[in-house]
């Protein structure tokens, strides 16, 4: 199982909803703990560490500068996630879970959805991309479109213009799309973004009766 940080002790979980977050590249879990303060209530955050050792901080698959990796990889550490979030499920008595990841983590959100579709109410993906794999597209476009929230800075210089256009469209044909662009945030998690991150969390994650004050 992962390491994972939660922004909630274990009396405080029961009846919300998890939001399970991934984080970039060559990073690890401590760079999205400081976004729990920023979840609307109701919403459980667990930041999960990659198990990719990546010069002594963490990744979930080995990753070239162009963005490339190797579609097996991808789908081991996928199915790895996978069996990690059902044992999160299993503490916690949770309303639903969705799926939040910044860079490589997007891709790992992504990889996650297409592989258990039905499993998640709904993905944010900040400045990141998505792993092509003709063995998940054989069974794509997904038969429910899951709300999906894309924010990027246009500039971003980390995530090329290939990679942008690949994701477009596969979040196009694939999910029900908000997608957002912020000038000026470049390759990070922004507080506009998160401003919008937590509206699109209590329309899509939270119950309507907990949903009734405009964020």
């Amino acid at each position: 199982m992962h390491s994972v940080t939660w922004s909630a002790p274990e009396e405080a979980r029961g009846g919300t909803h998890l939001l399970v977050m991934l984080h970039g590249y060559g990073s690890d879990e401590s760079a999205l703990t400081p976004l729990f303060r920023r979840l609307p209530p109701g919403i459980t955050g667990a930041a999960l560490r990659g198990p990719f050792d990546v010069g002594g901080r963490s990744g979930w698959f080995l990753l070239d500068p162009m963005l490339e990796s190797d579609e097996a990889d991808v789908l081991a550490a996928g199915s790895g996630l996978l069996n990690t979030i059902s044992e999160l499920k299993r503490q916690g008595d949770f309303t639903g879970v969705s799926l939040l990841g910044f860079s490589q983590g997007m891709a790992m959100a992504v990889t996650a959805l297409r592989l258990r579709p039905d499993d998640f109410t709904c993905v944010i993906g900040l400045s990141g991309f998505i792993v092509q794999s003709e063995l998940l597209a054989m069974a794509e476009p997904l038969a429910r479109p899951v709300p999906f929230f894309w924010g990027r800075d246009r500039a971003d210089w980390v995530i090329h213009s290939d990679a942008v256009a690949a994701a477009a469209h596969w979040l196009d044909e694939n999910t029900a799309l908000t997608a957002r662009t912020y000038p000026g945030m470049g390759h990070r998690i922004g507080d506009d973004e998160m401003r919008d991150v937590g509206i699109f969390l209590r329309t899509f994650a939270l119950p309507q009766e907990k949903n009734k004050v405009p964020y």
